[in-house]
């Protein structure tokens, strides 16, 4: 199946059924103001074909006008177009919800995992390329149904925060070293979640159970010989009493020691710094915080837990693979907000028929 395929006659009234029909489409449409009457484009959902035709083709906007008038969809200038491109970004921000929505509840063994993550694609035009701007989408990845269960966008500005996707009930969330951000943390945990995620030995201020400062690095000097640790910890705040956590630490091999102490200084060096021991004994184990209790989930199942993150790269691969998603054409937020949304929702629609399309189906990835 190609990304295109959704838009062929035999599929399309699919389509528009998963959206909600075409009464649901046209009033969306009008509520978000991308569709207030017919003006060469007789309906919202001639409109959403349309505009999925220009941003999933690889023409420009004169080449799709004029493959819409010469099929009958839509009798419209490349100018017309545009505006209406520009105004349809709410609406398939609309859409985008509709289609997450469609997917069951994933949960494991009665809790939702959810892997939070961001992938960027540059901006579009040569002012834009040579400065090296981006988009940025933020996306929760849901397990075991392996679905992209929300999506953000923003410009590079717009940082990783583990508290941007809105938090279900339940969920144990997990995050890289990026997401270590305590009083963002507290919110996740306030909206009765847990957490789970990376930490860089120098990302946080780490406190015993007296809230006096805890030495990491001495401790992970200590527990060398047993290559474990499984412990409470402290996390301080900016507001707030510190964070109760439970800190995870494992040994890595002899060779992904090597290899991880290796990048640290190749780091150091791109950098212009001196690498410090501390720095390089860190490297040598995955450290984890978590607030997940110890009496429901050992040891071994926080490592198994932060082992699935892999899965959402593959998600962001699979992303970019078959629907192409790329640095939309030109500048202008109001043309390339929709062009991007136009991809996630294709993905979307593709998604329950992702199988099909691998190599290597999910099932046996799992066997």
């Amino acid at each position: 199946m190609r990304r295109e395929s959704v838009l062929l006659s035999r599929d399309w009234q699919a389509t528009i059924e998963r959206l909600g029909g075409a009464a649901g489409l046209r009033e969306t449409a009008r509520a978000s103001k991308a569709f207030s009457r017919a003006r060469g484009i007789k309906s919202a959902a001639d409109l959403l074909r349309l505009v999925l035709a220009y941003c999933l083709g690889e023409t420009g906007l004169r080449s799709t006008a004029a493959w819409a008038a010469a099929v009958g969809l839509a009798d419209i200038s490349n100018v017309a177009l545009l505006q209406r491109l520009r105004c349809c970004g709410d609406w398939l921000s609309l859409l985008v919800g509709k289609a997450l929505a469609c997917a069951p509840p994933p949960a494991a063994h009665g809790r939702l995992i959810r892997l939070i993550d961001a992938t960027v694609v540059p901006q579009g035009g040569l002012r834009a390329r040579k400065s090296g701007k981006l988009w940025r989408i933020h996306a929760a990845f849901d397990l075991p149904h392996e679905r992209f269960s929300h999506f953000e966008l923003t410009d590079q500005s717009g940082g990783e925060r583990i508290d941007r996707i809105p938090v279900v009930a339940g969920e144990i969330r997990i995050g890289d070293r990026a997401h270590l951000q305590p009083d963002r943390i507290a919110r996740v945990l306030e909206a009765s979640a847990d957490i789970l995620v990376r930490a860089a030995w120098n990302g946080a201020r780490w406190l015993d159970p007296q809230r006096r400062s805890f030495d990491l690095i001495g401790a992970l000097h200590a527990a060398d010989q047993a290559e474990l640790i499984d412990q409470t910890i402290f996390v301080g705040r900016n507001e707030g009493a510190p964070l109760a956590l439970r800190l995870v630490a494992v040994k890595k091999s002899p060779a992904a020691c090597a290899a991880a102490r290796r990048k640290a200084r190749r780091d150091a060096k791109r950098h212009g710094n001196t690498i410090s021991q501390a720095t390089l004994t860190a490297a040598d184990w995955v450290i984890l915080v978590t607030s997940l209790d110890a009496a429901t989930f050992s040891t071994n199942d926080i490592l198994a837990l932060y082992r699935l993150r892999w899965r959402i790269e593959l998600g962001f691969k699979r992303l970019k693979s078959l629907v192409g998603l790329k640095g939309p054409p030109g500048t202008d937020e109001r043309s390339a907000k929709p062009w991007l949304l136009a991809h996630l929702l294709i993905i979307l629609l593709l998604e329950p028929s992702v199988d099909e399309l691998e190599d290597s189906p999910r099932w046996l990835l799992a066997a």
